[in-house]
């Protein structure tokens, strides 16, 4: 069967197989194996395979925005009124989808937050089998400590915890800061996989270096310490500075501007942060994206197998999801689910480019061989 974004519905094809009706004697035993199935804790397949093994991927979550403009303010409130400390761990206020159930989840495998640290607190340390990063769409002040590295937290930084390493993040000013959580607790939660230990009250090490000692040591490009030779299964670069990300993506806009193949698609630029040590994702079970658009450009409609998480880092643009139009600006959040179409466009005469984060659980669906992606007129 080619992958496509239609299909018949299981019902369908069997209303068109449909066999006699049952005789009042066929009923009656059929009524009582439905009952002895019960008993015995058995669901019959001919039942159930139109939610088991639908056509295309038919997924509970919903596309859904969450506004920057709402929840930065919540977060706020919640800073005054609810503390810091052992036990609750973070003042992480999680995207919870509709679709969902009242999970806090953003997806099936996807976690995403607010998180909001006050003037000179301090986040305990931890750690957890769970995969973390996190993403600065404004404000600076706030380290976080991993395995005892002090890292700097900027905007437009994205900073690495992967599983099973203590961390901590610490406010050395006098104002808030907020930023965006991402952690695949979905999925290791469905797994039964989940780990969690407490560490230190404060954190291990208070220093407010400029740069990490992990960036002084992996974060030179193209270039790779002979003493860390070996692949590790989390990129060991704690923090991608938004300087190398920002410089990537104009130099593709401008090599585009003299003729060079170097964008996605017409101005549209992108990059994958990735692990140096073997050239693919950063973790995992997340993988990690930054997307620049020129004003007035658009993507083609897209369809993919596994879900992503997205946040504007600046500029002002809309997404198309499943077919509604739905405006975007500075620190809006939106969701799409598997196999739900989506589609972006920067603001026509913007004089910014579209910025926008991704993460997603692409690298999941890509071990075991479950990716898919579907383009109008370009995927059979």
């Amino acid at each position: 069967m080619s992958i496509s974004a239609e299909n018949p519905t299981h019902e369908s094809v069997a209303a068109g197989q449909a066999g006699p009706e049952p005789t009042p004697e066929e009923a009656a035993q059929l009524e009582q194996l439905y009952r002895d199935f019960d008993t015995e804790n058995l669901i019959p397949l001919w039942t159930e395979i139109g939610d088991l093994m639908p056509m295309v991927p038919s997924p509970k979550a919903v596309p859904h925005v969450w506004r920057w403009s709402d929840l930065y303010p919540l977060a706020a409130r919640a800073g005054d009124l609810v503390p810091v400390g052992r036990g609750g761990e973070r003042r992480a206020i999680a995207l919870a989808n509709p679709g969902l159930a009242g999970t806090p989840y953003a997806t099936p495998t996807l976690w995403a937050a607010i998180q909001y640290l006050g003037a000179r607190e301090t986040a305990p340390e931890h750690r957890h089998s769970q995969n973390a990063f996190r993403f600065v769409v404004e404000g600076e002040g706030v380290w976080t400590v991993v395995n005892g590295d002090p890292v700097a937290m900027r905007r437009g930084d994205f900073l690495l915890t992967p599983g099973w390493n203590f961390h901590g993040h610490h406010n050395d000013t006098d104002q808030p800061m907020a930023w965006i959580d991402g952690l695949d607790i979905p999925f290791v939660n469905y797994a039964d996989a989940g780990f969690f230990e407490f560490g230190t009250e404060r954190v291990t090490d208070e220093a407010t270096p400029h740069i990490s000692r992990s960036e002084r040591l992996w974060a030179h490009p193209g270039l790779r310490p002979l003493s860390g030779l070996e692949d590790t299964t989390n990129s060991p670069i704690a923090a991608y500075r938004w300087e190398h990300t920002d410089a990537a993506l104009r130099e593709q806009l401008l090599l585009e501007d003299e003729g060079h193949p170097a964008t996605v698609s017409q101005g549209h630029a992108a990059i994958r942060y990735s692990n140096p040590t073997t050239g693919g994702d950063v973790m995992p079970t997340i993988r990690a994206e930054f997307h620049r658009l020129r004003a007035g450009a658009t993507t083609e409609p897209v369809r993919e197998v596994g879900s992503s998480v997205w946040q504007v880092f600046e500029g002002t643009g809309s997404v198309v999801l499943n077919g509604e139009t739905r405006t975007l600006e500075k620190g809006d959040l939106f969701v799409v689910p598997s196999w739900q179409e989506w589609s972006l466009q920067a603001e026509t005469g913007s004089q910014t480019e579209f910025d926008l984060f991704r993460f997603s659980d692409a690298p999941i669906f890509e071990r075991l061989n479950f990716n898919r992606t579907y383009t109008e007129g370009r995927t059979k």
